[in-house]
């Protein structure tokens, strides 16, 4: 029996279970065999051969769910630090980002994926904006299916519009050759709706609908995309369950019901939007209108792939929001509405609900698909004592922490180090995609765009658009 095939019983470990209830089981093992959870409890016999893995002291937990994260721009890890979301779109959308070859996406793709599972997120959704050519696609494809994860494909082209890409030959040969029967867990569409009233997007939302997948658009974001968007898929029949919204942070309470009214979901990306400019975290109003929510880190060419910076920035904005709101009425906050709990839940069975995957990730059943992950780290002064937690996993810990991961029942990380992940090989061909950039750029404008400049007079024009 190879080690990929062996049982894996973890041993003594705090368990959070994200079941319907959120029990909490301590001094718990769980066993896993082939590719499910066969059985959580106390002292459970496992069978021969089996892999133990000692969890005493830690936390075990479902993978986390990442539901928007534009994997091809991994290879520019940190370049857009000082961005505003106006820089990232004339970087990406208007200029630089064009540059991309279909290897520089397999390449950002490759880092991120690795990333992802390092990190113990075991289900990412590689919202894939940059596929101007199906060579593209397939490498991004290539990269992801290379990796021990689980992964989606957001298939978007920011080069054209989606009722271009969508519906030419190319697009569903690819479809045909790499989606439908391939070995990824899903597939979206991924396009935004600025809201013009001709409705171009209409001819993408068909393709959608023919072939039975969903869509993912950057909703409510300052700028770009508005309550007009969202008015045109709802009197078009678009807004259906299962379409995941992200960011969704300036819409009206009429867009906010329509979502809540037709299913959809909404993919809070916190370090994005509180620093990129989209508008304020919306989880504040999401909670009022009773949207679901999920969590994604959006891009590494600003922040962290990582959702434990997901989730300690998400309950830190909303409650910021609260308390200021109270203090502007002269008031105060006495007792939080918002829980740790909520937010761990949100970062992995919000996910998977917003994936439609619920059945088979996002909680620790038997019967689940066996996405686990270990929380662990005895060399930590900061891992001990555990005591709360919910509060633990998303103000203590950190991807460092993350001690082991299963997905699907392979190993695919044990203390704390990768396994069968060729990393060196990943980060030789972000060098070589970081190369090819600096030269075909040239240090000056490389330097530029690194470094934008900071204006002496306030600048109120936003130069952002889609396409030309």
């Amino acid at each position: 029996m190879s080690d990929s095939d062996r049982p894996v019983v973890l041993r003594n470990g705090l368990v959070l279970t994200m079941d319907d209830s959120r029990t909490v089981l301590s001094g718990t093992d769980v066993l896993v065999i082939g590719d499910r959870i066969a059985e959580v409890g106390h002292n459970l016999a496992a069978p021969d051969g089996a892999l133990e893995i000692d969890a005493t002291d830690g936390i075990i937990m479902p993978g986390m769910v990442d539901t928007h994260r534009h994997m091809w721009q991994t290879a520019m890890r940190g370049y857009g630090a000082d961005w505003t979301l106006t820089q990232y779109f004339v970087w990406y959308y208007l200029e630089s980002g064009k540059l991309f070859r279909p290897e520089d996406v397999h390449a950002g793709n490759l880092l991120g994926a690795i990333e992802a599972i390092d990190s113990g997120v075991t289900t990412t959704v590689d919202w894939s904006h940059g596929l101007q050519t199906t060579d593209h696609a397939d490498a991004a494809v290539d990269a992801l299916e290379a990796v021990p994860g689980r992964f989606v494909l957001a298939y978007g082209n920011i080069q054209q519009g989606p009722w271009q890409w969508s519906t030419t030959p190319e697009f569903r040969d690819f479809y045909r050759r790499r989606i439908d029967g391939g070995k990824l867990a899903g597939f979206q569409l991924a396009f935004d709706i600025p809201g013009d009233p001709a409705f171009q997007e209409k001819a993408a939302f068909e393709v959608a609908r023919d072939l039975g997948v969903k869509v993912t658009t950057h909703a409510g974001v300052w700028g770009a995309t508005n309550d007009d968007g969202i008015r045109l898929m709802y009197e078009n029949g678009f807004m259906t369950p299962g379409t995941v919204y992200v960011h969704a942070a300036t819409l009206s309470s009429d867009s906010y019901h329509r979502i809540a009214a037709t299913g959809g979901s909404v993919s809070v990306s916190t370090e994005s939007e509180q620093s990129a400019g989209q508008g304020y975290p919306p989880t504040w109003m999401l909670r009022k209108h009773d949207i679901p929510v999920s969590l994604s880190m959006d891009t590494s060419v600003w922040w962290s792939g990582d959702l434990f910076s997901a989730m300690r920035t998400t309950l830190s904005a909303d409650r910021s929001r609260e308390h200021l709101e109270a203090h502007a009425a002269k008031e105060t906050i006495t007792h939080h509405h918002l829980r740790a709990e909520q937010v761990v839940d949100w970062a992995t069975r919000g996910g998977a609900k917003a994936l439609g995957m619920d059945s088979e990730i996002g909680a620790l059943t038997p019967g689940r698909k066996a996405d686990v992950v270990l929380i662990k780290n005895d060399a930590s002064p900061a891992m001990f004592p555990v005591l709360h937690p919910y509060g633990h996993v998303v103000y203590q810990a950190q991807r460092g922490d993350v001690h082991t991961v299963l997905v699907g029942g392979k190993v695919v990380k044990q203390d704390g180090k990768l396994v069968g992940v060729d990393l060196a090989a990943a980060r030789a061909k972000v060098g070589a995609t970081v190369d090819h950039l600096r030269e075909t750029m040239g240090e000056d404008l490389w330097q530029r765009g690194m470094n934008p400049e900071i204006p002496e007079a306030r600048i109120l024009h936003n130069p952002y658009q889609y396409t030309k």
